[in-house]
């Protein structure tokens, strides 16, 4: 049984910095993709913040979060970390964790390609 779980959520203030994390099991870690997804307040749908291939040579980011966010992976850990600085109010939301069926990843960042989920760690950016 695949299990995906999130931590590190917090509140902070605007400018401030978090590191989300995740840790994987039940399945060849080093063989999937791996993604960030969040749900802002009022939304109904996941936006794809960013993604990392199986081998770490490709990262893709949201334009919102280029220059501010960072993924990496450790294949020997099973973990995958989402450092995010220069946090602003709109980076408010519920980040999720997701393990993609492919070994790669790209822009669009589509839901269907994701079947393993978290349940998610909440960021709450104030002013």
């Amino acid at each position: 049984q695949v299990q995906v779980a999130e931590s590190g959520g917090a509140s902070v203030r605007a400018g401030g910095s978090l590191t989300l994390s995740c840790t994987i099991s039940g399945l060849p870690f080093g063989d999937h993709a791996l993604g960030w997804f969040r749900r802002a307040p009022g939304n109904l749908d996941r936006e794809g913040v960013s993604c990392i291939r199986d081998n770490s040579k490709y990262m893709y980011y949201h334009p919102s979060v280029t220059g501010r966010f960072i993924i990496s992976r450790d294949n020997s850990k099973n973990t995958v970390t989402l450092q995010m600085n220069n946090l602003v109010p709109e980076d408010t939301a519920m980040y999720y964790c997701a393990v993609s069926r492919f070994f790669v990843c790209g822009a669009g960042m589509s839901r269907d390609e994701y079947p393993h989920w978290g349940q998610g760690t909440q960021v709450t950016v104030s002013a």
